[in-house]
């Protein structure tokens, strides 16, 4: 495998002057824990209108602070044989089917066995944007939310693919088993998040948080849940579990967010909640062609949702979210090109979708 070297990265913020730490502000602004932000400032790597300035300094409204990351150095990635569900591959870009349980990429305390180390272990290019611990990652998954990635595997594709993304021209729809019942059946939720200042391992909906906004359907409502289809708008950490928690309705399974209850229903192990990537719509990033990707519900979620649906469950080896009608997709006409797993042919809310 081989990776570029990496760039330094930079963010600029202008204060709105609400009085938070300038280590706070560099740790929303940058999408960092407070430790690397104050890190950050301690190096000199933060400027606040060209002065350093202290981390806890409180900068003025309108005052501008521009942060530098710089690029990783001397960081191997040991490449481990680790088989990968390769939804889709060609010589630019790979979209993987990621497992729960797998981390995407190394970081403490997960050094091995993550999703960069398997692509290593593939051999081949990957892109270095991100620097050699995310070599070809574009975007990410939890570690216990399953489904559809994007790989890239030279720094022209992933410019591409982030520019995608930031300009909201990737559609990502999860489906995801929640706790009691919406009010209405389509809703935006559109809240700011940030990490919460009482625990630097969550995310929270804090007013200076970064902008987010995820679209809910609901596609059946069950005795103790929904089942949801939910679209990223922006990519912020935990976004769908967060907005959910935040309106009373967490994701079932989900122990940091309230909703680890719902292993009583679901029969999920610990630690696995019921959200999965199902569904991927974007274009080439070379080429332009529409590609759309989607990932049926894994076996443990597809009991999961089983369960919780009771007597609504679909028929045995019938895909779930086909038989909920989680495919149908309006207001976006891109064909489908490729399909992860197999899909039941009798089950005609797929087949619409098939070429």
């Amino acid at each position: 495998m081989t990776v570029p070297r990496a760039e330094a990265r930079t963010h600029t913020a202008v204060a709105t002057g609400d009085g938070q730490r300038l280590d706070l502000v560099v740790a929303t602004a940058a999408d960092l824990s407070r430790t690397q932000a104050a890190t950050l400032i301690a190096a000199g790597q933060v400027t606040v209108d060209g002065r350093a300035e202290k981390a806890g300094y409180r900068p003025r409204a309108g005052e501008t602070i521009a942060i530098t990351i710089p690029a990783p150095r001397g960081i191997e990635v040991a490449g481990e044989a680790i088989p990968l569900d390769i939804v889709y591959e060609d010589e630019v870009m790979l979209v993987v089917n990621k497992p729960a349980g797998m981390v995407v990429h190394p970081a403490p305390g997960n050094w091995t066995g993550t999703l960069v180390n398997a692509l290593v272990g593939r051999g081949g290019a990957l892109s270095g944007t991100a620097g050699a611990e995310r070599a070809g990652i574009v975007h990410r998954l939890d570690k216990e939310t399953s489904g559809l990635l994007l790989v890239a595997k030279e720094d022209r594709a992933h410019r591409a693919l982030s520019a995608a993304l930031a300009a909201r021209r990737v559609s990502r729809r999860y489906a995801a088993l929640s706790w009691g019942h919406l009010r209405e059946d389509r809703l935006t939720i559109e809240a700011p998040l940030a990490r919460d200042p009482r625990d630097r391992r969550r995310v929270a909906v804090v007013a200076s948080g970064r902008h987010a906004r995820t679209d809910i359907t609901r596609l059946a409502r069950f005795d103790a849940g929904d089942l949801l289809r939910c679209r990223l708008h922006t990519g912020r950490t935990h976004q769908i579990r967060v907005h959910l928690q935040s309106i009373g309705h967490p994701v079932l399974g989900d122990d940091t967010y309230g909703g680890g209850g719902g292993r009583r229903l679901t029969g999920l192990p610990q630690g696995r909640h019921a959200l999965h990537a199902a569904s991927l719509h974007l274009r080439h990033p070379l080429s332009g062609e529409p590609l759309r990707f989607h990932s049926p519900l894994p076996a443990d979620l597809d009991a999961a949702l089983r369960a919780v649906a009771g007597p609504y469950a679909p028929a045995p080896g019938a895909d779930a979210l086909g038989h909920f009608g989680f495919w149908s997709d309006e207001d976006d006409a891109l064909p489908v090109v490729h399909d992860a797993g197999p899909v039941d042919a009798a089950d005609g809310d797929v087949d619409d979708d098939l070429e």
